[in-house]
Formats: C-alpha cells, sequence, structure tokens
C-alpha cells in the first residue's frame, strides 16, 4: 500500500516518510484512537478530485473522540479545509481514500485515557473499490457478534473494536465468502463487517436503527436521502431478525469504503432472483453520479 507522498502530522505537513510514532505510543498499544474513512472522487471531464462529505465525516470524528476523551484542536470546519490542502498537495488524478485519526499519543504503559497526550494525523491513498459494486456478492453470517455499546461503542469509529471486524472479515474470507453480517448479542442483524446494510423487501427499504449497536453511516444516510427524494422509497429503521435476510427482495452494503456493494446470496440462500435487483442498481447509479458531482441537486455534498 502507497500512501500518497504528503501527510499532515502532528501540525503540520511534511512528507510520509517522516510520519513516525514510537512503538510505545499509547493508540498503538491499547488502539487508543478514532478515525474515519472519507473518499475523493477524481472527475476526469472537470480534473477535479470532489471530497464527499467530509464535513458531516469530521461532525462523526469529533463525536468518536469525545467517546474516547480525545481533543481534536480543529474543528471541523478547519479539518475539512486541511483535508482540501492534503488532496491539492498530492494532486491525486484517481479515486482515492482519505484516513484521518486522532489518538491518544503518551508513551506509555497502562490503558487509562486521562493525562493522556492527544495527536492529530491525516493521510490518503489511492483506492478503487474496497468490494466489487460491479456484480453481486456471496456473503455469510458470522459466528463472532457486534460488539455492544456498553462495552465498545459502534457508533465511535474506534480502531481497537475493528478486531471485532477483523475476525468476521477473516472467518468470512476463509469460507470463501466476499464478506460477512454480523448479528448483535440478541441475535438480531446489525451491519456488515464494516459496513452498514440495506435490505428491500416489497419496495421498500428495511435498515437497522441507530441503537441496535451499528455505526451511524453517512453512506447510509446518504442512501436514504436518495431512496425517498429520487426513487420516492421509504426506508423502515427498525431491529431485523436474522431469517429476514433469508426473504428479502434485495440486499447491498453501504460504506465510504463498501460505497454500494450488491447482496446475491446470503449462507448459500439467493436474494431474490439470485441477481442484483432493480433498486439496488437504480441506488447505485445514483449514488456514483452524486459522488463525482454530477447531480447539480446535491453538489454541495462533493467538495474540492
Amino acid at each position: 500500500m502507497s500512501l500518497f507522498p504528503n501527510v499532515y502530522f502532528e501540525g503540520k505537513f511534511v512528507s510520509a516518510e517522516k510520519a513516525k510514532i514510537s512503538i510505545c505510543t499509547h493508540a498503538f498499544l491499547y488502539g487508543t484512537s478514532v478515525f474515519e474513512g472519507i473518499r475523493a472522487y477524481w472527475n476526469a471531464k472537470e480534473s477535479k478530485s470532489y471530497i464527499f462529505r467530509p464535513l458531516e465525516h469530521y461532525q462523526r470524528l469529533k463525536q468518536s473522540a469525545k467517546i474516547l476523551r480525545i481533543e481534536i484542536k480543529h474543528s471541523a470546519e478547519e479539518l475539512v479545509e486541511l483535508t482540501k490542502e492534503l488532496i491539492k498537495l498530492n494532486e491525486p488524478k484517481e479515486d482515492a481514500y482519505i484516513r484521518p485519526i486522532a489518538y491518544k499519543a503518551d508513551l506509555r504503559i497502562g490503558p487509562a485515557l486521562l493525562n493522556n497526550k492527544d495527536e492529530f494525523c491525516l493521510f490518503a491513498l489511492p483506492m478503487g473499490d474496497y468490494i466489487d459494486t460491479t456484480k453481486g456478492i456471496s456473503v455469510t453470517v458470522s459466528s463472532w457478534r457486534r460488539v455492544e455499546d456498553n462495552a465498545i461503542p459502534a457508533r465511535a469509529k474506534i480502531a481497537g473494536s475493528y478486531v471485532n471486524t477483523a475476525l468476521a472479515k477473516t472467518d468470512a474470507l476463509l469460507s470463501n465468502f466476499a464478506d460477512a453480517i454480523v448479528l448483535d448479542e440478541r441475535g438480531h442483524v446489525a451491519e456488515g463487517s464494516a459496513m452498514n446494510l440495506i435490505l428491500v423487501r416489497n419496495g421498500k427499504l428495511i435498515t437497522s436503527p441507530v441503537t441496535d449497536n451499528i455505526l451511524e453511516g453517512i453512506t447510509r444516510s446518504t442512501i436514504i436521502q436518495l431512496a425517498k427524494e429520487e426513487l420516492g422509497l421509504e426506508t423502515e429503521e427498525r431491529t431485523i431478525d436474522r431469517t429476514e435476510l433469508y426473504i428479502a427482495d434485495e440486499m447491498f452494503f453501504c460504506g465510504t469504503g463498501a460505497q454500494i456493494s450488491p447482496i446475491t446470496s446470503v449462507d448459500y440462500y439467493k436474494i431474490g432472483n439470485g441477481e442484483v435487483g432493480s433498486i439496488t442498481t437504480k441506488l447505485k447509479d445514483l449514488y456514483f453520479a452524486l459522488v463525482h458531482n454530477q447531480l447539480p441537486k446535491y453538489s454541495n455534498w462533493c467538495i474540492f
């Protein structure tokens, strides 16, 4: 994996080679950092990179940081400006993935968060599809349960909690599935390994509520709005039973990394007729037009 050459580290832009942390850094030892994943989409026709909804991502980062008792000196708006500067410095001519991280930076043993130095860094790298979005994927329901809000809250993107994601994703891959769906401790559907999940049944979108141990997804909220405003489809946010997965008409993952990833089978059960559904296709087409700033109605979400 190759980073773009310029990064933001300890209060200034430096070359990626100079951005190093000690092996004793608290965040490395205990997973005490929070992060975001933000995409910048290259529009070749306009020769511009559009950063998709960075303000909302940084507002969520600030919320995650609050939960982990990390203070980020910059406002969300200032972080957007830093991100724009990062993209200008690196001049990518392709889609890019942007990773801001706020972390506990003291060099010490002991997990406590108090009196522990806070730092922030920001880097970007080239990234196409995290999951193949051109065709349907096969997934499985994981034996690993999603961490509970009163253990490690899923609404905060805490680095340490992604061990849960790593276990679920790895088991899925070892079983020749593309990814996994995780349940909560009550046995209800939470989300994908590292992305939200949306079902389609009887012409309506269905997704787990934010109180069922899921990330409060920005792509998820984008899809809900697109479905309503562009396709006239309502979204029902409610608890989902496992067997509802097997009788859904359509299904897809959504997230910054996953984008819109159609699912055509779960645990070897065909979803619908086993092909990518028409509603999923329409939403995927709308989403990719939107993030490349081809839908003027939503151009305020695309920052350059």
